[in-house]
């Protein structure tokens, strides 16, 4: 496992739609555990590959209180989102420094290919439905702030640029 670095924002892979995964290999399992190595290593709640470079559509889930929970995904969609929303302060390694509250539904039905290749339809609540959405976003080319109006999406890129140039 190796703690990889996260691209900073704008780097255009981060506005690059992931390719689809096709199989569970070696060389998949071993991005997936380089991902939950960075994840921890930062505190976040998820990961997704393309934050780190690699342009297939793999994300990691941990939620949980107790690290160690870490949902592996592949290939990740939403089936399902519950009408009742839920606001969290939601921030990127990839533009460190700021954070935006963001607006999802609470609950999310999602299909994805699992660690041992099988199609798994789980339900994902609160912040764990609030994660795997903002992952998902990554491995579509978007960004937590695209849910913001463009005024506040310009106001929290100049704020990130002004604190990346003051260190």
């Amino acid at each position: 496992m190796t703690v990889r670095l996260c691209l900073p924002w704008p780097h255009r892979s981060l506005r690059t739609p992931a390719a689809p995964v096709d199989a569970i290999t070696g060389e998949i399992r071993a991005i997936w555990a380089d991902m939950v190595g960075t994840m921890d290593a930062m505190a976040g709640y998820g990961l997704a590959a393309p934050q780190i470079g690699v342009g297939l559509r793999l994300a990691v889930v941990d939620c949980s209180e107790v690290r160690g929970q870490a949902i592996l995904l592949a290939n990740p969609s939403v089936l399902h989102a519950s009408g009742q929303v839920r606001d969290h302060d939601e921030a990127s390694p990839n533009l460190p420094g700021v954070s935006a509250v963001i607006r999802r539904p609470r609950a999310v039905t999602v299909r994805y290919m699992a660690a041992d290749g099988a199609i798994v339809e789980q339900e994902f609540l609160d912040l764990w439905a609030t994660s795997v959405q903002h992952q998902i976003d990554h491995l579509a080319g978007r960004m937590y702030f695209d849910h913001l109006s463009p005024l506040k999406r310009r106001m929290l890129i100049a704020r990130a640029e002004k604190l990346r140039l003051r260190t």
